[in-house]
């Protein structure tokens, strides 16, 4: 799965300068940033952290990254429906012909 900065700082992709400020903030705060006690396992998160605040908190940065994740996920949904729709072609369903005895046991029930 692949997250995006809004997943990182916990926000929908809507969302206003004060609600990623304040996430941030937050989330900085969870994890103990600044403190002598922050364990060095969390240093790769708070990294993607800062890189989604970073980004989100430019508007000009926060619109590119809008557009890259807009064109992924056009992308990601051709590509789905191209399969889905190969699938619906590619496997047509044969009945096989029932034995005999059934065909003669039905044909004598519906008439």
């Amino acid at each position: 799965m692949s997250y995006t900065y809004y997943d990182y700082l916990d926000l929908p992709p809507g969302a206003s300068p004060v609600q990623i400020e304040a996430n941030y903030v937050a989330l900085l705060e969870r994890f103990g940033y600044g403190t002598t006690d922050a364990g060095q396992d969390m240093s790769g998160l708070v990294r993607l952290i800062h890189a989604a605040y970073e980004t989100l908190s430019n508007i000009e940065a926060r619109r590119r990254y809008d557009a890259e994740l807009q064109q992924e996920s056009a992308m990601a949904d051709a590509e789905l429906k191209a399969t889905l729709d190969q699938q619906a072609t590619a496997t047509t369903r044969r009945v096989q012909n029932p034995p005999a005895g059934l065909r003669n046991a039905l044909a004598s029930v519906a008439a």
